[in-house]
């Protein structure tokens, strides 16, 4: 029996397609492919893909990201970020997993693993001290 009474929520696929340039924040709840040229921030509870052409100056948050082209800012992706063989990264990366192939550029600095993992182990590492017998 069908159910026609529930609503299906989709997920929007936007794009900013080739020779288009934003200037101004992105906030969004679906996935975004960026063939042309951001300059802003991009947040998106969804996946990001920065094509061969697309350029992004900002920062960008998202669940997931693929990363063709370039960007020029700090990335924070909660889950994986690949970086492809054309990928130029002028910026932080904090990320879960990382995927990097040859010949992509990165400049800045990396953390990696869950935020708790990552503030765990900034945390000095308290030693308690022990009576020792004596023999």
């Amino acid at each position: 029996m069908a159910k026609y009474n529930e609503t299906e929520t989709t997920a929007a696929i936007n794009l900013i397609g080739t020779g288009t340039e934003i200037t101004g924040d992105v906030n969004s709840n679906g996935d975004i492919r960026v063939d042309g040229a951001l300059n802003g921030n991009l947040k998106t509870a969804g996946k990001v893909v920065i094509g061969e052409t697309g350029r992004v100056s900002g920062e960008i948050d998202c669940k997931n990201s693929e990363v063709l082209g370039e960007v020029h800012g700090k990335i924070k992706v909660s889950e994986l970020l690949s970086l492809k063989a054309t990928a130029k990264i002028f910026g932080d990366i904090i990320t879960k997993k990382l995927a990097i192939e040859p010949g992509s550029k990165f400049t800045g600095n990396c953390k990696m693993g869950n935020e708790s993992q990552q503030n765990a182990r900034t945390e000095e590492p308290k030693f308690g001290t022990k009576e020792q017998k004596s023999a």
